[in-house]
């Protein structure tokens, strides 16, 4: 699976200006409803989808990554976004940290395969230091789409 399969280029923030969870889950749902990807009329079942999946365990992970996701039938494929935080998020991490990069995960119920090689692919990146520290620095989607490219093509392998 590759980044280019699922990110979607017109929802890629790389300034998000919320600085709590539930705040910058919406900023990056709201996102995909701008791209065209979620319905509007979906949103708030989607958000508090997400919402319920934190309340099980922060995705975030550490290191000031999260990686909130769930399903939803909102959505006919896997879909997916990015955002950058230069203030931090306050998401509850596991390591207490604030997060800065965040990758949100949204597919459909009959699709858990797809949705389970997306999280390997994104935490098999994560643990990129470069990858990682990269992402934190991009100041605009043309830069984060460029490191998605570059991780699909293994060049911080």
């Amino acid at each position: 699976m590759r980044f280019d399969e699922f990110i979607v280029a017109d929802s890629i923030n790389p300034n998000l200006q919320a600085t709590k969870k539930e705040d910058a889950i919406r900023e990056m749902a709201n996102s995909l409803v701008e791209a065209g990807k979620l319905p509007r009329d979906d949103y708030e079942s989607l958000v508090r989808a997400i919402i319920k999946r934190e309340e099980l365990g922060s995705t975030g992970i550490g290191r000031g990554i999260a990686v909130p996701h769930t399903k939803h039938p909102c959505v006919q494929e896997l879909v997916g976004t990015v955002a950058v935080s230069n203030k931090g998020v306050e998401f509850n991490s596991l390591d207490g940290e604030p997060v800065y990069v965040m990758f949100l995960l949204i597919s459909p119920p009959n699709e858990p395969a797809r949705h389970l090689r997306a999280l390997e692919l994104i935490a098999r990146q994560l643990r990129n230091d470069t990858f990682c520290r990269f992402l934190k620095q991009a100041r605009n989607s043309k830069d984060i789409l460029q490191l998605l490219s570059e991780a699909d093509n293994n060049q911080f392998e």
